[in-house]
Parts: structure tokens; C-alpha cells; sequence
């Protein structure tokens, strides 16, 4: 069934006690320059002006539309930014972010010049002048080595065709790790550019704070970064087998590098967290430390964190 009055791109925001940030991130999705598109904006609960500033600005611009609902997790509210959507692609945004006056128009271009269902940009602290267009497994490939872009979904423009085929699962609060890999593996092709058209602002309120500042790690916070991964490991063995070891590997590449940083900082509140991983590399150190992706500091790690 065509839907009445549909854009070209859904632009999907969801807000929670931003309002030091949000009129910042409307502002720029407001001024670009692609104009043929709806900004749907989901209040997911705020006790500040957050969702009033959104409806401020919705009373001003005839392409936002305000949905508020009581506070939930972040799955559920981008499912209801998808299920609310009427245009061909959909972005995502986040509500601390900004993007380049022409974040829209470039992935646009980038998508349907290259027939892609996925188009990727650089960020601002992730930025390449290259281009790539690929299949599927090249592209999980690069994700997982995140070298040219990673797992949050600002930044990739998508048809909601695709997006339709994945639904955000409303219990996990890390629901890009959880989701990106299979966005990419429904896609027929993905294309790449890497100039910088979007802005991730860091801050301690972020999800993935304790990634530039480990002293926010906490137990329950890695033992669902652990659940994570173990899920999309299995996922992606399951789905794309003949590259199983490399899926495998960087798993292990992830458990070691937390070991380290938990031995190295002394995060005492992570000790389960650390001796479940110790055990698993244990279990997996053959083939790990034998596979042709290992770097010489992953190997010194296991010798000096993992014993026989």
C-alpha cells in the first residue's frame, strides 16, 4: 500500500532530557539541503523542555512530527520512529549530534548513484576522502575492523525497504551493536564515502561513555557488551560460515582488550566480567592466537593475562 504524503527521507530522532543539545540537533536537520523530507522526533519521556522544544519547532516546520511517549528503552522508540516512517530512506540522528548542512543530500546521492540500500559517511573523529562500494560480508568485514566507520547508526542512510526487515529489540540498551551487522547483511550493496558529515558530541550521559573515559565501565555494562557480542558472533557464523573464523576473532580481539583495560586501570568492580573472559579466551587461545588477524599486542596480552 503507498503511504499518503510520503518523503524521500524519514530523518528519525528520539530525545531524552537533551534540552542543553536538542535545539542544536533540529537546527541542522532544519537546514538542509535536501528538503524533501519528514523529521520525526519521539520524546521518550523527558522531564526537561526537551519534547517542548521539539514542539516548539514542529509548530514552525510542517516536516517535523512530535510523538510523546513515557520513558523507554532506546529499541522501542526507534521502532516507533520506523513504524511512524513514510520515506524511501530513512537516517537516523542522535539527539546531543550535529550534522553538515549537506549530511542529507550527500548520503542521498551516495545511495542512489551507486543503487546501494546502505550509504555511509565519515564523522567528524572519523573521516576518510575514499570510497567504497560493497557487498555484504566486505562490509561486515570493515565494520568489525572499524577503521572506516562503526556501529552506530547516524552517519548510514538506508531504504526503509531494509529497514523494515530488522526490528530494534526493545530489551538491550546497545542496540547498534546489536543491529548493524544485520542491517548490512540484508543489504544488496553498501556504499562508502568518508568525508565528514556528521558530529558525535561526547559526553559522560552518552551509552558508550565509558569508551573514551573507562572509568565509567561498569559490571552490568560489560556483561552486556559480553552478551552482545557472543549473540552477533553467533549470528554472523550462522548466516556468512565460510568467514567464521575471522567472526570469531574478533570477539576474542574485544574480550582481550577489555582484560587489558581492566588489569591496567584496576576496574576492581568487573572481576566476574574479567574472569568470564579470561576463561573463554582460555578456551579459544588456539585458534586465536593462531589466526593471520592477530596483531603482536594481542599476543603479548594473552601471554601475559591468559594462561594455559
Amino acid at each position: 500500500m503507498e503511504r499518503v504524503g510520503k518523503s524521500d527521507i524519514s530523518v528519525i530522532m528520539l530525545t531524552y532530557n537533551r534540552e542543553k543539545f536538542v535545539e542544536r540537533a533540529i537546527k541542522s536537520i532544519l537546514v538542509q539541503t535536501f528538503k524533501d523530507i519528514e523529521f520525526i522526533i519521539v520524546n521518550n519521556g523527558s522531564t526537561d523542555r526537551s519534547g517542548m522544544i521539539a514542539d516548539e519547532y514542529a509548530q514552525k516546520d510542517s516536516r517535523i512530527r512530535v510523538f510523546h511517549r513515557e520513558r523507554g528503552n532506546i529499541g522501542s522508540g526507534r521502532n516507533m520512529g520506523l513504524d511512524m516512517a513514510t520515506g524511501d530512506y530513512i537516517a537516523f540522528v542522535d539527539d546531543d549530534d550535529w550534522a553538515a548542512p549537506d549530511f542529507l543530500e550527500f548520503l542521498y546521492k551516495l545511495a542512489t548513484e551507486n543503487i546501494a540500500d546502505v550509504a555511509i559517511c565519515g564523522a567528524v573523529d572519523k573521516a576518510f576522502d575514499e570510497k567504497l562500494v560493497m557487498m555484504p560480508e566486505e562490509a561486515l568485514i570493515e565494520l568489525m575492523w572499524r577503521k572506516h566507520y562503526n556501529m552506530a547508526f547516524p552517519t548510514k542512510l538506508f531504504t526503509r525497504v531494509l529497514g523494515e526487515k530488522i526490528r530494534f529489540p526493545e530489551e538491550d540498551k546497545y542496540d547498534d551493536i546489536s543491529q548493524m551487522h544485520r542491517l548490512l547483511a540484508h543489504a544488496n550493496r553498501i556504499a562508502y564515502h568518508g568525508l565528514p558529515k556528521y558530529a558525535f558530541y561526547r559526553h559522560e550521559n552518552n551509552n558508550s561513555a565509558w569508551t573514551t573515559n573507562h572509568g565509567l565501565l561498569t559490571s552490568d555494562t560489560l556483561r552486556e557488551y559480553i552478551r552482545v557480542y557472543r549473540q552477533r558472533t553467533q549470528w554472523l557464523c550462522e548466516r556468512f560460515p565460510k568467514n567464521a573464523a575471522i567472526w570469531r576473532y574478533f570477539e576474542c580481539s574485544f574480550m582481550i582488550s577489555m582484560v587489558e583495560k581492566i588489569k591496567r586501570l584496576g576496574l576492581n568492580n568487573c572481576e566476574e566480567q574479567y574472569n568470564t573472559m579470561v576463561r573463554e579466551l582460555s578456551e579459544k587461545r588456539e585458534e586465536f592466537m593462531a589466526c593471520s588477524w592477530i596483531f603482536d599486542f594481542e599476543k603479548k596480552w594473552m601471554e601475559q593475562y591468559v594462561s594455559i
